[in-house]
């Protein structure tokens, strides 16, 4: 457990730092919470609602759910072992309490109703808590009002019912339509519950203090089962662990679906334009995740995640979407709210304009995804096996014009990433045909479309100048890091220049050795990305060099392990400040430090 110690929290203009948040969930949505006890984010009921708290994004009128002490005070807080529920633990000067926070569930899964839970226990002395709730308003588009009911007192904002359930010894001091402040002194042995309860369009059902109570337990119980019953048995056996209970955050349960992270517009480099939406399902990101799932036996999750992706992908066509709704539908087009954005980095965005894009190396995710899925032990069914040859043969048809690529860049090029990734995704759909999960009458056409492929790119993106493949075909000399996930593709054809492009790569890309930018001169505005620096790693044991990935990985766990972040990452981290960035928790980052942990343990 890597406990997270905070002094005195502090916030810059009403924001508290990215890295300093942690979250709760129940696999329906996530809430973040900084270390001066407030819940500045949560979108409720799902994932992909729009924000009942936002504070993150607009620290003056934002939404926002906190309990602290009254006075000076310092933070000590963790999860629970193999468990996303949260405890943090307030010292003050004359006493010390334990807050333990949980989007509650069952054993039998989600509740039908979202409850955020807090519980308060003192544990030696008398502290004096503060608890203050105040609802957004949806961009200053609905206005929150209180309704009296005999259940008790019902808020509403447009489709949303919620109620705040408390213990009696909450004393309220204020309330209206927006706002209740309510205080709390709590002495050795005692405790006291606070929990929102959240409806949208339908009953809003009224539990038991001690109900909701209870259900944190059972919360704890639940995730441990999940945590303990993994069968991974390799390398870093607890930061893989805790990656996996941060993608399971992810996992959004109603229907399968794999969002890409929680939130929108958090800057990957502060100040810039680089803000985006990031709570939809990404094919490409979707299918990394698969693949964790495959290493940690997470049979169940693996099973309903990728065949969400099949049924939405026959749904939608051969032609590939880079995201979905967590619905299966298409990404609305980009809005741009009028918030102030964190700490001054706008737009703020709602949808994402990615969503039409040509991303060619798709097509290689998928199909190697499916190759990973059947080893795991999972039966394609007919419809899902059609799909798939049909993947192949729009790959085969279409690898030669040029697309957005991974890095879904505005300016369409020839991407070298792009490129093998296609030949990646028919290699793999000729393992299938061989092994006589996909019908073979169209193998002979992927052979030799694969071969032309790997003849392209070494003909056109291999420079003997840099000694690497190159970002793209005329690129000057630039690199991409996203070639880390096309190890693959230097074993079949040339390992020699795989091995030189990951060298450079490290020399050009690299800060300090280990963190990686995603391509050349993007360093001038965002950050270092995490997935490229674990990339990097499986890559590297991929290929054999296997003493120079397990001192990557340790390093970056290093790094890591003192910089904040409590046991969740961001999309980006800030060599120079230190500092977290972009959206959280990010599924890639997760991923790709379990995939890294495996291609370390399939070297022993």
């Amino acid at each position: 457990m890597n406990n997270q110690l905070f002094n005195s929290p502090v916030r810059t203009e009403g924001f508290a730092r990215l890295g300093d948040y942690a979250a709760i969930g129940e696999g329906r949505s996530v809430a973040l919470i900084a270390p001066d006890g407030a819940i500045d984010w949560w979108c409720a009921p799902n994932l992909d609602s729009p924000p009942l708290f936002d504070r993150l994004l607009d620290p003056h009128r934002g939404g926002f759910f906190r309990i602290e002490p009254a006075g000076d005070y310092r933070t000590e807080r963790a999860y629970r072992p193999d468990s996303n529920v949260l405890e943090t633990r307030f010292i003050t000067d004359s006493g010390s309490v334990r807050l333990t926070e949980s989007v509650n569930s069952t054993l039998a899964g989600r509740l039908p109703w979202s409850e955020l839970a807090r519980r308060v226990e003192a544990i030696d002395g008398e502290v004096e808590l503060r608890l203050t709730l105040r609802f957004g308003t949806r961009e200053e588009t609905r206005s929150p009002w209180l309704r009296r009911t005999e259940q008790g007192d019902v808020y509403h904002l447009a489709d949303l019912m919620m109620m705040l359930r408390i213990d009696p010894q909450w004393e309220i001091e204020q309330q209206d339509d927006r706002m209740l402040r309510a205080r709390l002194k709590i002495c050795a042995g005692n405790r006291a519950l606070a929990a929102l309860l959240v409806a949208e369009g339908e009953p809003l059902t009224v539990p038991d203090l001690s109900d909701i109570d209870a259900r944190i337990e059972t919360s704890h119980t639940a995730w441990q089962h999940w945590a303990q019953n993994l069968k991974y048995t390799g390398c870093y056996p607890e930061q893989v662990r805790r990656s996996a209970l941060a993608l399971k955050f992810l996992w959004y349960s109603p229907t399968g679906a794999l969002a890409a992270a929680a939130t929108t517009s958090l800057p990957e480099g502060i100040g810039g334009e680089k803000n985006y939406d990031y709570r939809f399902a990404w094919v490409r990101d979707a299918c990394l995740i698969i693949k964790s799932f495959v290493f940690i036996g997470a049979l169940e999750e693996c099973k309903a995640a990728f065949a969400w992706l099949s049924k939405t992908i026959i749904r939608h066509g051969t032609c590939l979407r880079a995201c979905y709704t967590l619905q299966g539908d298409e990404v609305p087009a980009e809005r741009y709210p009028d918030l102030p954005g964190y700490r001054g980095s706008r737009p703020v965005r709602v949808g994402n304009n990615a969503r039409h894009q040509v991303q060619l190396s798709m097509y290689g995710d998928m199909l190697a995804t499916a190759v990973l899925f059947i080893k795991a032990g999972h039966v394609l069914d007919l419809a899902t096996a059609r799909m798939l040859g049909e993947l192949a043969n729009y790959c085969a048809d279409r690898w030669r014009q040029k697309d957005s690529g991974i890095w879904e860049l505005p300016e369409q090029q020839h991407y070298t990433h792009s490129k093998m990734a296609c030949w990646l995704a028919l290699d793999s759909a000729i393992a299938m045909a061989e092994a006589a999960y996909l019908e073979p009458t169209w193998v002979g056409r992927w052979q030799r479309e694969r071969t032309r492929i790997s003849d392209w790119v070494e003909e056109n993106c291999w420079s003997e100048e840099k000694q690497a493949y190159l970002f793209y075909p005329g690129s000057e000399g630039k690199l991409d890091a996203a070639l880390t996930l096309v190890h693959r593709y230097g074993n079949a054809v040339d390992p020699g220049r795989m091995r030189a492009t990951y060298r450079t790569i490290r020399e050009t890309l690299g800060h300090g050795g280990e963190m990686l930018y995603r391509y050349s001169g993007v360093e001038k505005e965002e950050s270092t990305f995490i997935a490229c620096s674990f990339w990097m790693v499986e890559a590297l044991a991929a290929m054999g060099d296997t003493r120079a990935a397990g001192q990557t990985m340790e390093a970056l766990l290093t790094r890591f392990s003192g910089c904040g972040n409590t046991e969740i990452f961001n999309e980006m981290f800030d060599v120079r400040s230190g500092e977290w960035r972009g959206n959280m928790p990010q599924g890639l980052s997760h991923l790709a430090l379990i995939c890294a942990a495996q291609a370390l343990s399939d070297t022993l």
